[in-house]
C-alpha cells in the first residue's frame, strides 16, 4: 500500500498542528487508504473497513471525526453522486476545481473526467452576474461503454 512521502506527512502534520490536531496512527492510516484507493470514491464505511485492517482498535465514529476534520481542512472533499452515500476523495493542490464526474445509472460506475471544461463558461458567468467563481462540481448521468451495447 502506498504511504505518504516524508514531505506529505511533514505538511500534513504542520496543517494539523495549526489547527491544534496531530497525525495520530489512525488518521496517518486513514489518509493513506483514502491514497491508496485514489478515484474508488470511498463512503466512510469502505474507509473504516479497510482501515480496520491495519487498526483493528479503530471505531467508526474517529473514522467519521477524523473524515470531517480533512473535510474541513480541504484535504479531502465530500461528493454526491445521488446514491444516498456520501463519498470523500483528495483535494489535490495543482487542482483550481473539482474534476467532473460521468456516473452510469445502470451499473454505477464513475470516471473522472481530466481536465476543466468550463473554463470559458465560467469566465462568460462571472463577468455576466459579477460573481467570483470559487469552486464547481460537475456530474454527469447516463451509461458507461459496457452498458450501453
Amino acid at each position: 500500500m502506498p504511504r505518504l512521502s516524508a514531505e506529505e506527512v511533514s505538511k500534513l502534520k504542520e496543517t494539523l498542528k495549526e489547527k491544534g490536531y496531530k497525525l495520530t496512527p489512525q488518521r496517518r492510516s486513514i489518509v493513506d487508504t483514502i491514497i491508496c484507493n485514489e478515484g474508488s470514491h470511498l463512503t466512510v464505511e469502505e474507509i473504516y473497513d479497510q482501515v480496520k485492517k491495519d487498526c483493528p482498535e479503530i471505531g467508526l465514529a474517529t473514522v467519521y471525526r477524523t473524515i470531517l476534520l480533512l473535510e474541513e481542512m480541504g484535504i479531502v472533499y465530500k461528493l454526491d453522486l445521488n446514491d444516498g452515500c456520501s463519498r470523500y476523495e483528495l483535494v489535490h493542490e495543482d487542482e483550481t476545481h473539482r474534476h467532473h464526474h460521468l456516473i452510469c445509472t445502470k451499473c454505477g460506475k464513475v470516471i473522472e473526467v481530466e481536465g476543466d471544461l468550463l473554463e470559458t463558461l465560467e469566465d462568460e458567468i462571472e463577468k455576466k452576474y459579477s460573481f467570483k467563481i470559487e469552486d464547481h462540481s460537475v456530474k454527469f448521468f447516463g451509461l458507461c461503454d459496457e452498458c450501453s451495447t
